[in-house]
Order: structure tokens, then sequence, then C-alpha cells
């Protein structure tokens, strides 16, 4: 199993400050002259959609004035789209977000001190890592034995694509928790699952994580990132379900005000009743991913591909890492740039492939 080293000893390029800044991908296409597709990202390939990008674009004839400062109504529209039935009861759980890493932040900031581990997987996407070290947590490596006083899982895995079903991930908390700790559980990708993702997701576990809480002291936290799915990173949209509606007002006290923008509101409040865009999504992602990595496989035998059948990349171990840098380079060239493995995941054999 590749191994994966701290992030302060890997040099980044581009736009990102090595020795401050966590790396990541989707920064390469501005200074690409020849850019066609950025496949060095994991949002949906079928792009912003229309109707929400209209009503964004609208929302600038409001933008002299300031942003609702109880993020309505957009935060009951996503509690609608998270809860269908409960949403009314679910809701003041909910809290948005500039992009995740505002609440990942936070969350971290709010955090009993002392230990913080990752998933099991042998990387995972790092804004949690940063975090923690920036808030003097003692870190633990994936496979350490200890339970930790704060525990941030991916599922699925950014970029590994590995994926823990509700009875794995409950029992990964249980093992990796200490009593009176957090477990920060990143769903961003889970969506894609198909269209009965909401029963597959910790956001359907109210009583358990109730129980969690009120036996153990516990504190669940599910954390997502609404830029992957609906293709919108540059507008910074996120949200975080708490354990209970003291959480979420405890992260609303230490929030700066208007983090959320007038233009985001209103691209999630048209964007959540695009049904017609999520079942393209649900039917066509897997079909494209096959289809590459059939493509792929056929040209490269010794290549190894990892990950879900429904999520919107390919993380790829090309067994070598001359390999892997002439792949970036080639895509690159080509005005198609792909992620590579070497910065911030320190794993110079792998690229990640929208």
């Amino acid at each position: 199993m590749p191994t994966d080293t701290t992030t302060a000893s890997v040099s980044s390029s581009g736009p990102w400050d090595a020795k401050l800044q966590q790396f990541h991908g989707g920064q390469e296409w501005a200074q690409l002259s020849n850019f066609v597709e950025d496949f060095s990202v994991t949002t949906n390939p079928f792009g912003m959609p229309s109707a929400a990008k209209l009503a964004a674009a609208h929302s600038i004839e409001h933008s002299h004035h300031y942003p609702p400062a109880d993020q309505e109504p957009a935060k009951s529209s996503l509690a609608r789209f998270l809860w269908p039935s409960e949403f009314e009861t679910e809701r003041d759980r909910l809290i948005l977000g500039n992009g995740a890493s505002e609440l990942i932040d936070l969350v971290i900031r709010m955090a009993p001190a002392g230990t913080w581990r990752p998933g099991p997987f042998y990387t995972q996407y790092k804004e949690y890592e940063r975090s923690a070290r920036n808030n003097n947590f003692t870190m633990l490596s994936p496979d350490a034995s200890d339970k930790a006083n704060v525990a941030c899982l991916v599922n699925p895995c950014n970029p590994t694509g590995d994926y823990l079903e509700l009875p794995e991930l409950k029992a990964w908390i249980s093992a990796n928790v200490l009593p009176g700790g957090y477990a920060i559980i990143d769903e961003s990708m889970q969506p894609w699952h198909s269209e009965q993702f909401r029963e597959h997701s910790l956001i359907s576990q109210r009583e358990y994580v109730e129980g969690l809480y009120r036996e153990q002291g516990i504190s669940v936290f599910v954390m997502h990132s609404w830029t992957k799915l609906w293709c919108c990173t540059g507008l910074r949209l996120g949200s975080v379900v708490c354990p209970t509606a003291e959480h979420m007002r405890a992260i609303k006290k230490i929030q700066v005000p208007w983090s959320v923008n007038t233009v985001a509101l209103a691209f999630l409040s048209a964007v959540v009743d695009d049904a017609e865009y999520l079942k393209d999504t649900w039917e066509l992602t897997p079909a494209w991913r096959k289809a590459t990595v059939d493509q792929l496989r056929e040209l490269f035998p010794e290549w190894e591909f990892h990950g879900r059948e429904f999520l919107s990349w390919i993380w790829i171990d090309t067994k070598d890492a001359s390999v892997a840098e002439r792949a970036v380079d080639l895509a690159r060239a080509a005005g198609v740039p792909v992620r590579s493995g070497r910065p911030g995941y320190n794993l110079p054999t792998f690229i990640r492939v929208a």
C-alpha cells in the first residue's frame, strides 16, 4: 500500500504558497493558452446547471444589499433537498458556509483539544489535516491503534475512491473516536451514489447521531462541499449537518457574518430544484467513468484504477513516477490538465483524472 507523508515537506507550484497553503487542483486552466477542459478537478462534467446559473446572474441586481444574515431562504431550500419530508425539524442542525473549507476550520477550531486522526485510507482530502495542524492537534496516522479526540473521514474518499457503507462507517466511528470527541464525516461526493443517496448517508441517521452524543458525548458532523456536485467551485458553497441545534449555534457564534454571498445563496435556492440535472448525473457518470477506465486499461494494462463506479473521477496508479509525470505533462500540453498525485498527497506514481 502506498504511504502518504505529511504535507509539510511537499513543494507546490503555481499560485499556491508551498510554505503556507495546502495544494489543490483546479488552478492550471487559467495559465493554459490552449485550455480545453479541466480534468484535474472532481466537479460535475455537466457544468453549472443553467437555471441556477441564471438565478445567480440575476442576483447581481441585488448585490448592493447585504445577504440575509440567517442564510434564508437558501438554507431551508437545502434542508428540503436533504430531508424532503422532515426538513422543518432538521434544518436547525444545518448551517451554510463559504465552501466546506470555512466550516471544516470552524468545526475543528471548536473541537476538544488533543489528538487528531484521518480516515482509514492511506490518504484523503487534506483540508482537515491542514486545519488540525494549524490548531495544534497531535497528529495520528491512519493505522494508529489509539482513539482520537477528533477523527475526520472523507467518504467517499477523495482521491482514493474508497467508500464505507453505513454499518462500516458507524463501526469506524466507534473504534476511533474518544468519548466526548468529534467525528467529522465528509460526504461531499456521496450524493453521486444514486437517487437513493439519502438512505445511504449519515444525514438519514439522526437517531444514531443523537444516541451517540447522549451516551458517549461523541459529536458527529456531516460535511458537504456543494461545489462539486453542482459544478460551482468559484461560488464557494458548503454546509455542515450538526449533531444538535446547539452545535449549530456554536458554529454560528464564531462564524463571520455574511460568509455566504448573495450570488451563492441565489444559486443554491435554485439548484436544489433541478431534478433533471441530477437524473443525468446519476445515469451518465457511471457510464462515462466505465468507458474511460476501459479505454485507459486497454492502452495501459499495467495501470491500476481505483474508486467506486459512481464517482466523478478515477484514481490511477501508473506504477512509475516518471510515467505519471509524463502523463501530467502531456495532458497539460493538450489543454486538458489532470491532477498529479505528487503535490499535496506525495504519491508520485498516481494521477487523478476527472
